[in-house]
């Protein structure tokens, strides 16, 4: 060997060292068991986030619990200040007792309808603010006014069958009621004592409160309580309210707020098949309308009145 030979010469194996071969040399390095990392077998075994549940496209709505709170206390504040403004501007410049101030009130379309008019028009206007204009949103549709299109189910999508499934309704609940001992002087009745303020109050029963029901209780509630509670108990607490909204008009007496309270079940499964408030709007305009057939039937055009006033 060549003593200015840069290149070293070849080392001889060790005896206790072994060459390895080219598949051993090939073999990758083993990742680290789970006992041996568990930080590691901890994070890639982390469960994966639960999925928001999935509600139908009638039930996709842009308020919450808070929003009814503010909406409530909003509704029962104006309703108060309302009736209590109408009371000063209407009542007569005498003294007169509760009784005869009530009568005198009732006798007054302009408070016994115009107090309820404006109040509807307050509440309307404050779902128009909150809901429509400060969040971009379509008034009636967000609040559920849609077509009646075809559902899982075979709901029906001719509007003239839920109108006339409401006149249906409205004779069902006429033969029951009839079946039933009801107090006399009923607040509604006292109504149909003054021939303007029946006439006004049975207008306003077919052409508005239909309207302004089914918005307030189908379109705004129902979603509400059908996303929180379930679909079942949505339909059960929104015709329970439904009917105790009634309870004054009907003095309390349970019988008659407890068919109420089936008939707001009733308009509200019929907005859960549908998908649609204009359903149960049509079903509810349908059953107050025979209503006022009957009224109209019963005091001959009004102008056959109770006279004990």
């Amino acid at each position: 060997m060549n003593p200015f030979d840069e290149t070293p010469p070849p080392r001889e194996p060790s005896p206790n060292s072994e060459n390895p071969s080219p598949q051993q040399e090939l073999t990758p390095t083993p990742l680290p068991s789970p006992e041996s990392a568990p930080g590691l077998a901890t994070e890639q075994a982390a469960p994966p986030l639960p999925a928001p549940p999935a509600y139908p496209e009638d039930l996709k709505i842009t308020w919450s619990w808070p929003h009814f709170i503010l909406f409530v206390f909003f509704g029962f504040v104006s309703l108060v200040a309302v009736q209590g403004f109408m009371a000063m501007h209407y009542a007569p410049h005498k003294r007169l007792s509760s009784t005869e101030l009530e009568n005198y009130l009732l006798s007054n379309p302009k408070f016994a309808i115009g107090s309820m008019l404006i109040w509807y028009a307050a509440l309307f206007f404050f779902l128009y603010i909150t809901l429509s204009v400060l969040r971009g949103h379509s008034f009636w549709e967000c609040l559920g006014w849609r077509k009646i299109k075809a559902r899982a189910g075979g709901s029906p999508r001719n509007p003239l069958i839920y109108f006339i499934s409401g006149c249906g309704l409205s004779l069902f609940v006429a033969i029951v009621s009839a079946q039933m001992k009801t107090p006399d002087n009923l607040p509604m009745e006292e109504l149909f004592k003054y021939r303007q303020t029946a006439v006004l109050f049975m207008a306003m029963a077919v052409l508005v409160a239909p309207l302004v029901e089914e918005t307030l209780f189908r379109g705004y509630l129902y979603p509400l309580f059908a996303r929180s509670f379930g679909i079942a108990p949505g339909i059960v607490l929104t015709g329970v309210l439904f009917g105790l909204m009634h309870g004054a008009q009907l003095g309390w007496t349970w019988s008659l707020v407890t068919i109420l309270i089936f008939v707001g079940i009733i308009f509200t499964i019929v907005r859960a098949r549908t998908g649609s408030v204009f359903a149960s709007y049509l079903m509810h305009l349908g059953y107050n309308s025979l209503i006022s057939f009957f009224a109209i039937l019963g005091t001959h055009g009004f102008t056959k009145l109770p006279t004990d006033h």
